[in-house]
């Protein structure tokens, strides 16, 4: 014969399963916090250093990206996008569209300057560099976009 016992749970084994659960719950979202900002590290590492990419296969890839672009229709390309960290500032000197901003620039995203300023600017081709997302109202991310109209 089943007891009261046995159906149903007392209260205080329920508050205890629901504080398990709560505890797991806590422990997954910290794990992939921990993960999250240990990937944003990395990809923060490796945008830092010099990419290593010649200008000759630097300019290859320009011409694939630019080329599939204009035989879209297009007249821009989204180059990519970057952690403000990457800027010293943190990209307030963009956001404010302030005169040398460019000289704000570290890593990669200052390599992909120094090569449009060098190879694609004198061809009549633009570069924005732009604050593309506010989090908490703080700049954030950086995007870069290439141009030819």
């Amino acid at each position: 014969m089943m007891t009261l016992d046995d159906v149903i749970p007392t209260a205080t084994d329920l508050q205890r399963r629901l504080a398990l659960a709560e505890a797991e719950k806590a422990t997954g979202s910290m794990r992939r916090k921990a993960a999250e900002e240990a990937e944003r590290k990395a990809l923060l590492d490796q945008l830092s250093k010099p990419s290593g990419v010649s200008d000759d296969e630097r300019m290859k890839r320009a011409a694939t990206i630019i080329q599939r672009a204009a035989g879209n229709g297009l007249t821009e390309v989204f180059v990519g996008r970057f952690p403000n960290q990457l800027c010293n500032d943190r990209g307030r000197a963009i956001n404010q569209a302030e005169p040398g901003w460019e000289t704000t620039l570290t890593g990669l995203p200052k390599e992909i300057f120094d090569f449009w300023a060098k190879h694609l600017r004198p061809r009549g081709y633009k570069i924005k560099y732009e604050v593309i997302d506010f989090p908490n109202g703080m700049p954030g991310d950086i995007g870069v976009t290439l141009s030819w109209s």
